[in-house]
């Protein structure tokens, strides 16, 4: 598509050294990301002829294969980062949220964007399974960053009796403000000893946990299959 090759083009002229190309070569390349502004609407035949011979000049100036290379990882890079920030929106959070009250777990529940995904964990000290998954949301919490993962004791929701040690610990799942999945005792759903990797997969097992996000692109090597 034509956006797609002019801002290839534009690309490449920003990314080049001052001193890597002639003044002519780059006043080409210029023209080339911008063909249309070269000349007025109604030079119909001279626009056409300049693009004809833009795609040769643009030939001859791309055609040092490793340096345009180079060019092109970097292009890819900057066209996943613009992608995975238009397709990130909502709230960021990356941390496990304490919960100190009834109240707060209502706010958290009630007035979080629409979008967002809100897990609470629902827990009490000294009772089995409970700092293992405190642990694991932990760690899920970092690795998603759009869904707020929150704990609150039993105690400090204002319905403790609702939540005896037989229940917990116990996971609630909310969105828009509705609750999409409780689970009671869901300790009882790993084996004697869990991890964040284990709570994942069971999250996920239910549809509860958007796509992982994409790792920050640290550099332009990568290759045919990762940017596919």
């Amino acid at each position: 598509p034509k956006g797609v090759i002019n801002d290839w083009r534009k690309f490449k002229l920003e990314s080049e050294d001052g001193d890597s190309l002639s003044l002519s070569k780059k006043e080409i390349l210029r023209q080339m990301s911008s063909p249309h502004k070269s000349f007025s609407k109604d030079d119909k035949d001279t626009r056409e002829r300049f693009c004809r011979k833009m795609s040769m000049q643009e030939y001859e100036l791309i055609q040092d294969e490793k340096e345009d290379e180079s060019c092109l990882q970097k292009y890819r890079k900057r066209c996943m980062q613009d992608m995975h920030q238009r397709l990130s929106f909502g709230p960021k959070y990356g941390y496990l949220c304490e919960l100190q009250n009834g109240e707060q777990f209502l706010e958290a529940v009630e007035k979080e964007h629409k979008s967002t995904t809100v897990i609470v964990h629902i827990y009490e000290d000294g009772i089995k399974g409970c700092e293992a998954l405190n642990s694991s949301l932990t760690c899920l919490a970092a690795e998603y960053s759009t869904v707020k993962f929150c704990k609150i004791k039993a105690s400090s929701t204002g319905a403790g009796d609702r939540f005896s040690s037989e229940v917990l610990p116990t996971l609630l799942v909310y969105k828009g403000g509705e609750l999409l999945s409780n689970f009671i005792s869901v300790s009882e759903q790993f084996s004697e000893e869990f991890f964040a990797v284990d709570v994942e997969a069971f999250l996920n097992e239910y549809g509860l946990l958007p796509e992982r996000e994409l790792p920050a692109l640290e550099n332009g090597n990568m290759d045919e299959q990762d940017v596919e």
